[in-house]
């Protein structure tokens, strides 16, 4: 089944849950949709979509692929994944922030309604920090290092072993493997961050749901 495919069919089950809801023809008898309807799913969608994908890729998806996949393949996976996910997750963000933030108006709404807002703009500067300067450092940085290791023959290996040995006698390496560390540790600091803005989030939303 082709990405259209399932793209459409989850479309219409989108379409079917909205035809049969009860504010299209249930309870009220009015046969229109607030807008503030929309604008909660819009918000519901989005931010479940931002931390799921964040929870899988920060957590599961990630660590499966680096232990099972030879380094070097990991990395370059790891370099097309990225950017569609930094992007994806903060075109999401941003329509939960600005959903919620016209649901609750800041002149408005209450202190916790704006503590709220402020970790959905935290969420969504954090992956554009990600998207826009520290994944293209990153795959910049992991290009120069597979360049050397092939050199040295090294890189279809799984995990880090060879990587660690060689650095010991070459120096270039071991800058190498310093700086990206850096680099890698920054984005992955901040897409902690931007994940645990969107945790708080989850917790106000359970307190708020009416089940």
């Amino acid at each position: 089944m082709g990405w259209i495919t399932r793209f459409l069919t989850a479309v219409a089950f989108l379409a079917i849950g909205v035809i049969f809801s009860p504010e299209t023809f249930g309870s009220d008898g009015t046969g229109s949709l607030k807008l503030s309807t929309y604008l909660k799913l819009a918000h519901l969608l989005s931010f479940s979509t931002a931390w799921g994908a964040a929870l899988w890729v920060t957590f599961i998806g990630g660590i499966i692929m680096f232990k099972n996949l030879p380094r070097h393949q990991f990395g370059n996976l790891q370099s097309k994944m990225f950017p569609a996910y930094f992007s994806m997750v903060g075109i999401c963000c941003a329509i939960s922030m600005v959903s919620f933030g016209y649901l609750h108006p800041w002149k408005s709404s209450s202190t916790a309604e704006k503590y709220q807002l402020g970790f959905l703009a935290s969420a969504l500067a954090f992956n554009l920090t990600n998207f826009f300067v520290f994944t293209p450092m990153t795959i910049e940085m992991m290009k120069q290092r597979h360049k050397v290791e092939k050199e040295e023959k090294i890189g279809e290996e799984i995990g880090w072993s060879k990587n660690v040995e060689v650095a010991k006698v070459n120096p270039k390496l071991a800058a190498m493997n310093k700086k990206f560390g850096m680099i890698h540790g920054l984005s992955s600091l901040a897409n902690i961050m931007a994940f645990g803005s969107l945790a708080i989030h989850s917790w106000y939303l359970a307190g708020n749901l009416n089940l």
